[in-house]
């Protein structure tokens, strides 16, 4: 292979389909890379050349394994996760143990295909968002080495940004995998706490850590999801949704599709300063607007308060219970930032720690309200950037200062995908995140990459959309509950949205029901019937509402399937054949609205 290998997986599959690559060329090409520069601060640990080279060899013999998702795949992993036979540091020293077992997540992307590289430098035991808390050096923005890279997730942001693979692990506790994304021009997925599982990570605060993924596009980190996503009867963390839980019938693939999108009032910025990254945000806001979105002020004290709670709250006393043991013997060698804030922990008690869960839940059940106002939360993922020189200087509030915007998520149960949103003059980067409830991991992916694809400079492959929203059933409706009509509500009550308006295929036909109230007509399937298609909108509702809106159907109707102009199968209101001996047929309007309200060529 004479030329560098592209890595984002789009390119690598049809490198490794066409011929023109094998896994070990790609992963020879990244060793050979790494070897021209030093292995810190970017890597802690590597896996032997010759290992994963041989790992390469035995998937390119195996003729199954290029079906497997993540085919010759390269990743980096933060040096929290367990690799197995590889040393899990946490960044320090002094802590290292090795694993005989891969973290779950690691091993379900490993079974997939992937090639593991290396384990990253990462702020010592994931505790900031700077990136140089670390003895094994800082590292810094791939966009200009006097800023830093952000934290803690910071080798495996640099390792994807700098192509050194085709994305990375990290962890997310305070926005460890959302803020090295921004800095670097990669996305950041802060997954649903639980969502992943956490056995095999080095806790920071285990009732909020999830692992993160860093990828080059949307496309990517949806992939790697997929894959990693999974119920661990093993983490007592772990969790799947409900029915329901991951709906989002705001997330239409067609043109215009509208959503909203919450953004803080003015006064409820905050750029630290950085003029440059607020117009960025503003002009961002403006790109989702010509893609769709609506724009809603919404209140984000909410989010703020909740968000302080996280290093001046008790919280801060799990990152001191997780590493108890550890931090009795040898405080001495942790790095002095990082034992400064775990020790801290000693000053909170019990009784604190119950306040600050009763507060808490106060402020997330304010959130709600919030949350009817919008579908995503649409924030800066960090108001500023700052150099080496001035997070040394002031390492404690400047940390503070990055975690504006993404300190809150874990606490009140969100997920987040930080997406690249243009430059600076200076040619530094800024980035802006999508959140949403928990589980709407993929829809705010699905919205993340429209953002994504529309103000990004190289294209990138779509994430593929089903034609449903996910976690919702498509139901085409036909009369009394159309828009504007009086049973829509029904629809609109339990969280529906509309997403199409178009036909039914040929072969229905439409009369109008004697003694509905209110009125209403009936669609009927007759195969041999050739007629123009009955005009339906198609409305997405979530599936745990769905039944009851079914068992609110009263006959002759009920829910069924029927087939579209387009050859879709949705569920339908259809009419039981009993009710149409003696109804008026009136197919010849083409639907509901135009008998209603027929044009005068039909009346």
């Amino acid at each position: 292979m004479k030329t560098p290998a592209p890595l984002n997986l789009g390119s690598l599959r049809e490198l490794y389909r066409s011929g023109a690559a094998r896994p070990s060329d790609v992963v020879a090409q990244i060793f050979d890379s790494i070897s021209r520069e030093p292995r810190e601060p970017v890597w802690i640990s590597l896996v032997s050349r010759d290992a994963a080279l041989a790992r390469a060899r035995a998937l390119e013999k195996d003729s199954l394994a290029p079906a497997k998702p993540l085919y010759g795949v390269p990743f980096a992993i933060k040096d929290n996760l367990d690799l197995a036979g590889l040393p899990t540091t946490a960044g320090c020293p002094a802590y290292s143990y090795t694993p005989a077992a891969s973290a779950t997540v690691v091993q379900a992307l490993v079974d997939a295909g992937a090639i593991a590289i290396g384990k990253t430098n990462l702020d010592q035991f994931a505790t900031g968002l700077v990136g140089v808390r670390s003895p094994h050096g800082a590292c810094s923005s791939v966009f200009d080495r006097r800023y830093i890279s952000g934290g803690s997730s910071s080798g495996s942001a640099v390792a994807v940004a700098k192509g050194l693979a085709s994305f990375a692990l990290g962890s997310d506790t305070a926005g460890s995998g959302r803020v090295p994304a921004a800095f670097n021009g990669l996305i950041g997925l802060k997954p649903t706490r639980g969502a992943l599982s956490t056995l095999g990570l080095v806790p920071a605060c285990r009732s909020l850590d999830c692992v993160s993924i860093l990828a080059r596009t949307c496309h990517d980190a949806h992939t790697v999801w997929q894959v990693a996503r999974g119920f661990d009867p093993l983490d007592p963390y772990s969790r799947a949704p409900g029915p329901g839980q991951d709906a989002a019938p705001w997330l239409s693939r067609q043109p215009g599709g509208a959503f909203r999108f919450g953004v803080p009032s003015a006064a409820q910025l905050e750029f630290f300063g950085d003029r440059e990254a607020e117009a960025l945000y503003q002009r961002a806001a403006e790109t989702i607007e010509t893609i769709g979105g609506r724009r809603v002020e919404i209140d984000f004290s909410i989010f703020r308060t909740a968000a302080d709670l996280l290093y001046s709250g008790p919280w801060v006393a799990e990152r001191l219970a997780a590493l108890l043991p550890f931090v009795e013997s040898h405080a001495a060698e942790m790095h002095p930032v990082v034992r400064e804030i775990v020790m801290g922990a000693r000053g909170y008690s019990a009784v604190q720690a119950f306040q600050a869960e009763y507060r808490l839940r106060d402020l997330r059940r304010s959130s709600e309200a919030e949350w009817e106002k919008m579908d995503v939360l649409f924030l800066p993922t960090t108001g500023a950037i700052y150099t080496h020189e001035a997070i040394a200087a002031d390492p404690i509030r400047l940390n503070s200062n990055l975690g504006y915007y993404t300190n809150f998520v874990n606490l009140l149960d969100l997920a987040a995908v930080a997406v690249p949103a243009g430059f600076r003059s200076t040619g530094l980067p800024f980035g802006v995140s999508f959140i949403g409830p928990a589980f709407r991991d993929e829809a705010l992916l699905l919205a993340a990459d429209r953002f994504h694809r529309a103000q990004a400079s190289v294209p990138a492959p779509p994430v593929e959309l089903e034609a449903t929203p996910p976690g919702c059933v498509a139901l085409a409706v036909v009369g009394a509950h159309l828009s504007g009509q009086p049973l829509n509500w029904q629809l609109t009550e339990r969280g529906g949205r509309l997403i199409r308006c178009c036909r039914t295929a040929a072969g229905y036909r439409l009369y109008k029901l004697e003694g509905t109230l209110p009125p209403k007509p009936g669609l009927v399937r007759d195969p041999e019937f050739r007629g123009p298609g009955i005009e339906v909108e198609v409305w997405a509702i979530p599936e745990d509402r769905f039944s009851g809106l079914v068992a609110a159907v009263p006959p002759p109707l009920g829910i069924g399937k029927a087939t579209l102009e387009d050859g879709e199968v949705v569920g339908c209101f259809l009419c039981e054949p009993f009710a149409v001996p003696g109804a008026a047929e009136i197919t010849r309007y083409g639907g509901w609205r135009q008998y209603l309200a027929p044009p005068a060529s039909l009346r």
